[in-house]
């Protein structure tokens, strides 16, 4: 019997080994190509006549510049010995200088789901292409990876919700439930498309690139993206930046609704303080909450043409539609100063500009969810989430009950099924590695809290306040402090400019 048990035993040894030998089997590989990407073919035979401009990557690197561009190939889903090979875009912008450093600044973008290649074309003005190349990362099932997850399902349930006045999150539900069809129709597995999955991913570009020390550039989502290539694989590390991060271990649903107060209240603080305008302003902060706690159960109708209808629709919406307007203005650095008027204006009854701008946001555009950003955020988030908590946050800011600023929650993840990541991944970490953040004093998705935490976990990092800034901080200033931030990591910063505060 002991023979027996021990034959089993070894037996099962072995097939786990020769399992774990096929998984490390494959081999990243790079599909060299010109800089002109091309959309996934399955996804431009069903996409609107209305995105085709959006089918070819737009390049306008200034010629002068050498690159490299290509394809990363590695399989679809790493524990999955069958998977299939799937196509990852990068840009590699090497920097003219003969005594570049020979660290280069690797950028991914947030979202998560946004498409990352963009960020090259700007570089070829940055100061950081001076001295190292810089190098774009597409992430799986992002806009031109191959295969791109996205199909049309949910944007036309959620038009037809609006049109014909039925249930939002049912409709909502069950275009989710269409679109998986239709994405594993393809062939798509879902399973694959998460942050463990992405992280490998870098390394594995780095490691055909021949690169042994990077610098990790992200913002939102990628911010905590790049902590976790960091925490997979600190020696090739050198140091990270990160533009308002969200780190692995926040548990964003549970935050992102008081992330969304705090941000009010800094800006009814400015309008107590700064603002010229007493009488329209004073007390702006109990005039919205008394408002918008008052029409927690109201329900109101618009009129709106709708292009493929000959009839003017009469539509209903909610104080969530007005909320949608207020949250997207303060996360657009264009807008954010237009919000205490918009407020005074929903406030006054005045909703129909508003509510009008969103609904050509729903009928005219495709603002439903990559599935890229659905199972990132199933797998990374949702399946950690505590809905107690969620219940908890509704109770503490009674205006916001019923109000999702995500548009992927626990009833999606429950559809979409994907199994999470790892827990070592969503755990906090210690670091020495120098690291340099900026997040805006408004910012409504993440609060410069997370940049407390993340300083908390590593010590070497300097963080700033952008003031009368939100979501994204970016720009001249920020770019200028990553150039002395990469030049001497470990060297103290100090702003040029007034509005940027060390945190």
């Amino acid at each position: 019997m002991k023979q027996a048990l021990f034959i089993l035993t070894g037996f099962i040894l072995i097939s786990q080994i020769s399992f774990a030998q096929k998984l490390k089997s494959y081999e990243p590989k790079i599909q060299p190509c010109n800089c002109q990407f091309k959309m996934d073919s399955s996804y431009t035979t069903i996409a609107p006549a209305a995105l085709q401009s959006q089918f070819t990557f737009t390049n306008t690197i200034d010629s002068s510049f050498q690159t490299q561009c290509g394809y990363l190939i590695v399989p679809e889903n790493r524990k999955k010995s069958s998977s299939r090979m799937i196509k990852l875009p990068f840009i590699v912008l090497k920097s003219k200088n003969p005594n570049k450093k020979k660290d280069p600044v690797l950028f991914t973008s947030g979202g998560p789901g946004n498409s990352s290649l963009g960020w090259i074309n700007g570089m070829t003005k940055s100061s950081v292409i001076l001295d190292r190349d810089c190098i774009a990362f597409e992430q799986r099932g992002t806009r031109f990876a191959i295969p791109y997850l996205r199909s049309f399902e949910l944007d036309t349930a959620l038009k037809e919700s609006y049109r014909k006045n039925l249930a939002k999150d049912s409709m909502w539900i069950e275009g989710v439930k269409r679109y998986k069809k239709k994405l594993e129709k393809k062939g798509v597995d879902l399973s694959g498309y998460n942050s463990d999955e992405t992280v490998a991913d870098i390394h594995d570009l780095l490691t055909v690139l021949h690169i042994d020390s990077v610098n990790l550039f992200g913002g939102s989502y990628s911010g905590g993206l790049m902590m976790a290539v960091l925490q997979k694989n600190p020696s090739r590390v050198r140091s990270l930046v990160l533009d308002s991060p969200l780190p692995m271990f926040a548990p964003i649903d549970e935050d992102e609704p008081a992330h969304f107060n705090e941000a009010l209240n800094v800006l009814f603080q400015h309008c107590e303080k700064d603002s010229t305008n007493k009488i329209l302003y004073s007390n702006l902060k109990e005039k919205f909450q008394n408002y918008f706690t008052s029409i927690t159960n109201s329900v109101f109708y618009v009129p709106y043409i709708d292009q493929g209808s000959p009839d003017t629709l009469n539509i209903q919406y909610t104080k969530n539609e007005l909320l949608d307007v207020i949250e997207n203005n303060m996360l657009n650095a264009a807008t954010i100063k237009d919000v205490p008027f918009i407020i005074t204006e929903i406030i006054k009854g005045n909703h129909t500009p508003y509510v009008k701008q969103k609904l050509d946001g729903i009928f005219n555009k495709f603002p439903a969810p990559d599935g890229m950003r659905m199972s990132v955020y199933c797998s990374d988030q949702a399946a950690y989430h505590n809905e107690e908590i969620i219940q908890q946050l509704y109770k503490l800011y009674p205006y916001m009950k019923g109000y999702r600023i995500n548009d992927v929650w626990k009833a999606v993840c429950d559809c979409w099924k994907v199994p999470p990541v790892k827990s070592s991944t969503k755990q906090a970490f210690y670091s020495s590695r120098p690291v340099l953040i900026g997040d805006g004093e408004m910012d409504p998705a993440c609060s410069p809290l997370y940049m407390l935490m993340i300083k908390h976990y590593m010590p070497n990092s300097q963080a700033f306040l952008f003031i009368n800034r939100g979501h994204g901080v970016g720009g001249k200033d920020f770019f200028e402090m990553t150039q002395q931030f990469l030049d001497n990591p470990y060297q103290k910063i100090y702003p040029k400019s007034k509005d940027v505060l060390t945190y």
